[in-house]
């Protein structure tokens, strides 16, 4: 006591120093100042008196610190100065810099300190190394917890890459230092820090994806199932390995494939499933492998039909251990924790997966030799009905809550065994201790979901009859006030915080933090249903009835909708195709006749020449009429090639003629088209008057002035037909007249 009341008197002391001190920032700047001396005798005292005042004042000095031109750049040069003991101080004094102010993290981390950081660790043995490894690693997490701008710097640096030697352990594990097991304890809670369940989902599914390529998740895993490693590391491991393949369906698939190194080999996930329900294992490592059960599951529906159907009489295998085997030993061990753990581990194989709870219906256990064998969900029942341990009772709850929970046949399943409601109204109605009222809350809510989930399909545990039986044995007050109960309890709202199983000891192991979901989800809904009297329900059923046959009416208008809008767009496809090739075919005929009367040019030119060569002829006659053959044969020619091109033009006439008529046809179908839209519209017009009408009592004014500006639109519309025009006239009076 008299050493810690001088501490405190020493520190009281420190601080009042430190106020004076920083009243003039100048002070701050001036050491700041004098840190770029290179003498030891000015630096190294320089950097234990501004890490003094950061211990005494940190908001303040840090405030200093950041408007101060270059100040963080010149605390960073620290940590290259070549002298060790300058160098370690340095890292001390950017870790009182940089505890909670992320603008001060921002600028430390891009300063390159990421990369300094790293350097330092390798040179110092990594694991291996001593306190310096430890200072940089706690520089690490200050810089990169809660910081997602500095996370996202780090992992676009390809600094998760670096990471992974760290976690190069030897097949000899014995005879662990402190200091290593303190440093890859940091170094786990670093890997953590990237791919925690509070980041964004965007940033940690890509550092899960990163440390899955770079082999960081493989070498956490050989960790995790080798031999001699302190039992503290191997909690921790598990814990990272979890967060890791959380989410994740690739790394959940890595890890459900990964084999301990037993003979004959097992899988990771049930060698970690013994430990859990082996109630001689530490706490710690048993809540640890829940999470990791937990973690391997979010999201994974193909792992939850992997762990539900070990469980299957088709699948079991009596000559070994499966996961399903562990859990039921675990659901109805001596052991509470073991229920309790199991209970929530089945829980999260059912989670959101519908077919899975459905599926769990099949299993069959044979309780004792003689007797037939009883469903897993009778079982369970069984066991609550016994008056076992809170713990037990609560986890049962749990599952059983969880799996029928939006699944009918699960609740018929349940409500088909006549003591079950019974057992639940008596206990809900009794007047119990504190410690009881937990169970009552959960009794209360496995009720309330057999009535809303209820498919009346028994008749007799039909809604209005349970309803009945709530109001008679509980009544509605009291058994919304037992409801209540659970949102506040206080072990409640602190599962409710984050999902991994953190408790103080194995006694407050009560609540499980997706359960909780569940309970805010439900509450208000089984409350309100409690409430409903038989005809707002009948009210809302026949609402919903038809709102269905609506929904469905309009879902055939708009598939009818869109099948024409894929035929309009493939006609006008079409007549753009046509016009295309008409445009190409205009064009050809455009050259043609310009040959043509180039080829008549031509003949007129040589006929011309031949007149001329007539009159003036003066040579001999052998020669003339060698000559005049000559010119005789060219214009043959030429009048059979302009023959050849009238009718390869009259041909092309009659192929663009046809062109034309196609387009006509395409350009009335589409036409067709639209007056059919145009009667679609109307009639999903009338339809929903006339649902507004019958729901409200009147008609929907903007609706109706919607479609009268539409089809005034298409009265106008220049290519709209005359026919379109009239029925738009007819529809337009309709409405009015309406």
């Amino acid at each position: 006591m008299p050493d810690e009341n001088a501490q405190k008197q020493a520190d009281d002391l420190g601080a009042q120093f430190t106020d004076t001190f920083i009243q003039d920032p100048e002070h701050v700047t001036l050491l700041l100042t004098l840190l770029e001396e290179f003498d030891f005798h000015v630096r190294w005292p320089a950097v234990k008196l501004l890490t003094a005042l950061l211990k005494n004042q940190c908001v303040q000095v840090q405030g200093i610190i950041l408007v101060s031109p270059m100040g963080v750049s010149r605390l960073m040069d620290l940590l290259a100065d070549s002298r060790e003991v300058i160098r370690n101080d340095g890292l001390l004094l950017l870790q009182q810099l940089t505890k909670s102010n992320a603008a001060i993290q921002k600028i430390v981390a891009f300063e390159n300190a990421f990369e300094r950081l790293l350097d330092i660790i390798t040179e110092e043995g990594s694991s291996d190394g001593g306190i310096v490894v430890e200072d940089c690693l706690l520089l690490l997490l200050n810089l990169l917890k809660n910081n997602s701008s500095n996370q996202n710097f780090f992992k676009e640096g390809s600094y998760i890459q670096r990471m992974k030697p760290w976690f190069e352990v030897g097949d000899d594990n014995s005879g662990w230092s402190a200091q290593k097991v303190t440093n890859l304890h940091l170094m786990l809670q670093l890997v953590r820090v990237m791919v925690s369940p509070v980041n964004s989902p965007g940033a940690t599914a890509s550092c899960q994806k990163s440390m899955y390529q770079c082999g960081l998740l493989q070498q956490l895993c050989t960790i995790l199932m080798a031999t001699g490693v302190p039992a503290d590391i191997l909690t921790e491991t598990i814990n990272t390995v979890s967060e890791v393949i959380r989410g994740s369906q690739v790394n959940q698939d890595y890890f459900a494939s990964v084999n301990a190194p037993s003979n004959p080999p097992r899988p990771a996930i049930v060698v970690l499933l013994m430990s859990m329900v082996n109630e001689r294992q530490p706490f710690v490592l048993r809540c640890a492998v829940l999470y990791c059960f937990q973690c391997f599951l979010y999201k994974n529906q193909k792992g939850q039909g992997e762990i539900v159907a070990t469980l299957l009489p088709s699948t079991i295998d009596a000559n070994s251990i499966s996961a399903g085997q562990l859990l039921c030993g675990g659901l109805f061990s001596a052991d509470s924790l073991s229920n309790w753990c199991a209970a929530v581990a089945l829980a999260h194989s059912l989670q959101d997966n519908l077919t899975q709870k459905e599926q769990l219906l099949r299993v069959q256990l044979a309780t004792s030799l003689g007797k037939p064998p009883v469903s897993l969900l009778q079982q369970c029942t069984n066991i609550l009905s016994q008056g076992s341990k809170v713990q037990t009772r609560v986890g049962l709850l749990m599952l059983l809550c969880t799996w029928i929970s939006n699944c009918p046949i699960a609740v018929t399943h349940f409500l088909h065994n006549q003591e079950n409601v019974p057992f639940l109204t008596a206990q809900i109605s009794e007047n119990l201790g504190e410690d009881e009222r937990l169970v009552q809350g959960l009794c209360a809510l496995l009720l309330g979901i057999c009535i809303y989930y209820n498919d009346n399909s028994l008749e007799n545990y039909t809604k209005e009859k349970l309803k009945q039986l709530i109001e008679k044995r509980i009544g509605k007050e009291n058994f919304v006030e037992k409801l209540g109960f659970i949102t506040k309890h206080e072990l409640y709202s602190r599962a409710a915080q984050k999902p991994q199983p953190v408790f103080p000891s194995p006694e407050q192991m009560l609540f499980d933090h997706e359960f909780t979901k569940l309970v805010k989800e439900l509450e208000g809904m089984i409350t309100k249903a409690v409430h409903k009297s038989s005809e707002e329900e009948k009210k809302e059923e026949e609402v919903k009835k038809t709102l269905e046959q609506h929904d469905n009416i309009v879902t055939q208008y708009k598939e009818l909708i869109r099948e024409q809008d894929a035929q309009i767009q493939e006609l006008k496809e079409q007549v753009a195709s046509m016009s295309s090739q008409n445009e190409q075919m205009q064009t050809t005929v455009t050259q043609q006749l310009s040959q043509i009367q180039q080829h008549k040019d031509q003949y007129n030119i040589l006929k011309l020449k031949l007149g001329k060569e007539n009159q003036s002829q003066s040579n001999s006659q052998g020669d003339g009429s060698q000559m005049n053959g000559l010119q005789t044969e060219e214009i043959t020619q030429l009048r059979e090639e302009l023959e050849e091109l009238r009718r390869q033009h009259a041909l092309l006439q009659t192929q663009l003629g046809d062109k034309d008529a196609l387009i006509n046809t395409l350009v009335s179908e589409c036409l067709c088209t639209e007056s059919m839209c145009v009667f679609v519209l109307i009639v999903a017009n009338y339809s929903f008057q006339r649902l507004c009408v019958c729901k409200s009592g009147r008609e929907n004014k903007y609706a109706t002035n919607l479609m009268m500006d539409l089809l005034f639109k298409l009265i106008f519309k220049n290519s709209f037909g005359f026919f379109n025009v009239i029925i738009c006239c007819l529809s337009l009076f309709f409405i009015i007249a309406n």
